[in-house]
């Protein structure tokens, strides 16, 4: 199963593990998309975005036409949300323009902290 992290690092921590990965040759195990905060990260995922990855989860390449009929949403508003998780490299675009979710499952971690 593919699985990817999505979590909320610090750009700096996440530039340390980049370069941590390409000094050793290592790929990380598992594929990361961080953002720099919860508030950047719930900004991005709405409910509605994030019923969109449950639809495209595991799916491979679909139109957002398609991606549209499997979530019971009008194409017009899903092409708003896809644009959004394409810009936040949530989501690819294939050469025939079709989205994918190249993932089987959504991690989710951050840390809520006294301040």
């Amino acid at each position: 199963m593919k699985t990817v992290t999505l979590d909320v690092r610090t750009p700096a921590d996440s530039m340390a593990d980049f370069a941590n990965a390409w000094k050793t040759g290592k790929a990380q195990k598992t594929a990361r998309i961080s953002f720099a905060t919860p508030e950047l990260l719930w900004k991005v995922l709405t409910e509605k975005r994030w019923e969109l990855l449950k639809v495209l989860c595991g799916a491979g390449p679909v139109s957002i036409r398609e991606t549209a009929r499997r979530a019971e949403r009008d194409v017009k508003a899903v092409h708003g949300d896809v644009t959004a998780l394409l810009n936040a490299g949530v989501l690819s675009k294939t050469e025939d323009g079709r989205i994918v979710f190249p993932y089987d499952a959504v991690k989710v971690e951050f840390l809520l902290q006294a301040a």
